[in-house]
């Protein structure tokens, strides 16, 4: 599975947790099977783009981000946005160009064959992709993929977070599994159009948030009285998924705050805040008029 598909699958997991969809309801209003379904969102094969668009029909999103993603992840899964490899010399003992003068002798080197080397060049790509992948799906949060598709018994791991409180401070909330089942505190959508919630994790004592249907530029900060950490959209693939700040230390009562920063010039910061252990709240920007 390559990068853009993991990032397709994320998103598609999110998406569905968010609107609380169940593998069977998502086969009863959408011509696509349970078991389909499974491997969209796990990964395992890549969705019809039709898919797509039914999701985010369900979920009352807007599709434009999701299927710029899967355009993405489809070139590299179908092959085109791979360049062809050039083809191996046929000559097994290729011999030096005549204005390149040969190695000296008695070094006791030897060159690996042309052949030899894309074979190890490969494998070794292979082996090093191959598990970034793996470790990135396994990763991947998904609170109630958890309670329709039990984990196999091979999973070398525990998916139990692996930080609280402190120790969470400034670090990926992804990767220290955090990001499993945890509650929104708070949802703001601001003047641009872009959706910010505020995000925490008992499990961690802490909280983040992540920022989608952003633009290249845009800025997204957080912090609950102590440091503050933030994350800039940088590029196309980042304004086409999820993004996530890196995590704060929170206590019951503590209030967090996030700020957005548009990336024009004349866009204002806007910034919502919320109380852990409080009422979800849902915010929206002032009327212009």
């Amino acid at each position: 599975m390559t990068t853009e598909h993991t990032r397709l699958a994320a998103a598609l997991r999110e998406l569905r947790a968010g609107a609380g969809l169940s593998l069977a309801a998502l086969a009863e209003r959408t011509p696509y099977s349970k078991s389909s379904w499974e491997r969209y969102l796990n990964g395992k094969s890549l969705p019809p783009r039709q898919a797509v668009r039914e999701l985010c029909r369900l979920a009352n999103e807007p599709d434009g981000r999701l299927l710029a993603l899967w355009e993405i992840a489809e070139s590299h899964w179908s092959g085109r946005a791979v360049a062809p490899a050039p083809a191996p010399p046929t000559d097994e003992s290729p011999r030096p160009h005549p204005q390149e003068s040969p190695p000296p002798a008695g070094t006791g080197r030897r060159r690996l064959g042309g052949s030899r080397l894309l074979v190890v060049l490969a494998s070794a790509y292979t082996v090093i992709v191959g598990g970034a992948a793996a470790l990135l799906f396994l990763l991947l949060p998904d609170s109630e993929a958890q309670e329709d598709e039990p984990l196999p018994a091979s999973v070398p791991f525990s998916l139990a977070p692996q930080c609280h409180g402190a120790a969470c401070e400034g670090r990926d909330p992804m990767r220290l599994i955090c990001g499993i089942g945890p509650d929104t505190l708070a949802s703001y959508r601001t003047a641009t159009g872009a959706h910010i919630e505020l995000r925490h994790s008992k499990k961690c004592g802490a909280s983040w948030a992540r920022t989608w249907g952003t633009e290249i530029g845009d800025r997204v900060d957080v912090t609950a009285g102590g440091p503050t950490h933030g994350v800039r959209i940088r590029n196309k693939d980042d304004a086409a998924t999820f993004i996530y700040t890196e995590m704060t230390e929170v206590r019951p009562g503590s209030t967090v705050r996030a700020c957005f920063r548009p990336a024009s010039a004349d866009g204002e910061r806007e910034c919502f805040e919320a109380r852990v252990g409080g009422a979800a709240t849902t915010t929206r920007p002032p009327s212009s008029q």
